[in-house]
């Protein structure tokens, strides 16, 4: 087991730099991010369900150190996890006046060596969220905030984990990839069920010499965005799959682009019965910088879109009706969300932002399968989604 255990709060710590990127609460209503004023960092929580999005500053009595991550909450408060000395301190952010209050959750500490801890996505809902730590043989979910006695632990997985994503809107079943060395040092998504006490069962196994991960879900409509080196041993593609159907897994021969890496970060919600039209939001970065990539399954053409200046890079939403949404901040405008309606059929030309190295043209050829359904085991999956 990952050897950690609630401590009271503590102090911090030197480690990572902050990172400066822009969390979304699973349903687009608040978002936070580490802010930077002058050298110092702060924590920011942005609205975003209101007419105008706008930004409340939370700065502590000190700036914040290196290594902290922030998180909104359903309810407009901010998680935020300090590092120091082994330990991991939660605590609740909130607005009062012109100060912030701070709530303590207590901490989660980690004394063997190598153990790494960070957040997990928001989960559905907002009233809870949960840590990932991973150690030399095993890994460890913990419930930060939302629990009734501070941190708890409620999963441990045999292995060393990766990834994060929510399969549901109950936040209850969790695919995390998997590096087993019992499986020749391969990764395969496995779903953690913390309704059932961490239960763990597999997600996806294409091959078994392959390394098989899971990047996205709609809950809606069981769209799954995988990265696997199945379809080409070595190279690693992505692909796209339907949790709970017996339908292929597919790697679509337009989302491979030379020199660029290609990494889906929004799925379109509310399509139950149709997950080949969800609309899918691509951060695509290559030689001349990041853009926007917008992709349908049922199509076999990218769309490459211009981000806005100051965009949080690989930050985004979509609504139901199909616009999507992406946060940026500049001089000028201290909180933005640019809306871009994007047409149900793409257009096929690509950008100007977009180098022809990145971005074929042509009339994409078959897309390849592999003819292994998603989920692959009797995990307890196939009541999800009803196709």
């Amino acid at each position: 087991m990952t050897a950690c255990a609630i401590e009271p709060e503590a102090e911090h710590e030197d480690g990572d730099v902050p990172r400066a990127e822009c969390t979304i609460t699973a349903d687009g209503s608040y978002a936070a991010r580490l802010a930077l004023d002058g050298e110092s960092w702060f924590p920011e929580r942005w609205t975003l369900d209101g007419p105008e999005p706008y930004a409340v500053p939370l700065p502590a009595h000190q700036p914040e150190e290196p290594g902290t991550e922030v998180q909104p909450m359903g309810d407009g408060r901010v998680l935020i996890r300090r590092p120091t000395d082994g330990r991991h301190v939660f605590s609740l952010l909130y607005p009062t006046g012109p100060g912030t209050g701070e709530l303590p959750l207590g901490a989660v500490q980690c004394p063997e060596e190598g153990t790494r801890l960070r957040m997990l996505p928001p989960a559905p809902g907002g009233e809870k969220a949960y840590a990932l730590a991973v150690g030399r043989s095993s890994s460890a979910v913990w419930l930060v905030a939302g629990g009734a006695f501070g941190p708890e632990h409620v999963a441990r997985i045999p292995g060393r984990c990766s990834g994060g994503v929510w399969l549901d809107r109950e936040g209850r079943m969790l695919a995390l990839d998997r590096l087993d060395p019992e499986s020749g040092g391969r990764t395969k998504a496995v779903v953690v069920d913390l309704g059932r006490g961490g239960e763990v069962s597999p997600l996806l196994q294409i091959s078994d010499d392959s390394d098989d991960r899971v990047l996205l879900a709609d809950p809606d409509s069981g769209l799954l965005l995988i990265r696997s080196d199945a379809p080409s041993p070595g190279q690693e593609r992505l692909g796209w799959g339907v949790l709970g159907s017996t339908l292929p897994v597919r790697f679509p021969e337009c989302l491979r682009m030379p020199e660029c890496v290609v990494t889906p970060f929004a799925i379109q919600p509310g399509q139950v019965l149709t997950p080949e039209s969800c609309g899918v939001a691509l951060r695509i970065d290559g030689p001349v910088g990041s853009w926007v990539g917008v992709w349908r399954p049922a199509e076999r053409q990218v769309r490459h879109l211009a981000a806005p200046e100051g965009w949080l890079t690989g930050a985004g939403l979509w609504t139901r009706d199909g616009v999507l949404q992406l946060p940026y901040a500049t001089a000028e405008v201290r909180c933005g969300v640019a809306r871009v309606g994007v047409p149900a059929e793409a257009e096929a030309a690509p950008s100007e932002a977009d180098p022809a190295s990145c971005a074929p043209v042509e009339t994409d050829p078959p897309d390849p399968v592999v003819a292994r359904p998603v989920p692959l085991q009797q995990a307890p999956l196939g009541g999800l989604v009803t196709k």
